[in-house]
């Protein structure tokens, strides 16, 4: 279960620059999904890289199910020679996404979201729209089974 308030608060605080997708963003718009982890957007500018590689250094990132005599090195280069990762932090699972299907990279994200006050910090959401087209983009049966729900709550904003 992601610690979310700490989380929020340690990315926004080093400044990343991030939009929440995912269950979380589904969650902060009235959906009665329940998610155990923290999907974002990231921008992949070196800055922000550096900025997010800071922020999570003392978490102890790692590939969700990545054996723990496997190394794995987290610095700038591994997030520029990669562009989605599942990890696991002693903050919760957090998935960090360069791009996210059905809607683009982190400036598409960003333009698809809106501002919301989350734990003291203006956070970007994306909107009911995003996570509809990004959920049917996806196309798995646990997001397309999620549609329906959106789209109500999308009539009913």
């Amino acid at each position: 279960m992601i610690k979310l308030g700490q989380t929020i608060e340690l990315l926004a605080a080093r400044g990343v620059e991030f939009v929440i997708v995912g269950g979380v963003a589904m969650t902060l718009h009235g959906s009665s999904s329940v998610t155990f982890d923290l999907d974002v957007c990231y921008a992949r500018s070196n800055e922000n890289l550096q900025r997010l590689v800071t922020a999570l250094a003392q978490h102890q990132p790692r590939p969700r199910g990545l054996p723990e005599e496997l190394p794995f090195v987290w610095e700038i280069s591994t997030l520029r020679n990669g562009m989605n990762f599942t990890l696991s932090t002693d903050l919760g699972d957090l998935d960090l996404l360069g791009e996210v299907k059905g809607v683009g990279n982190y400036e598409e994200a960003r333009e698809a979201s809106v501002t919301m006050q989350l734990y003291g910090f203006e956070c970007r959401v994306f909107t009911l729209d995003a996570l509809i087209a990004s959920k049917r983009a996806a196309g798995r049966p646990k997001d397309l089974l999620v549609l329906p729900e959106l789209e109500a709550l999308r009539e009913i904003s």
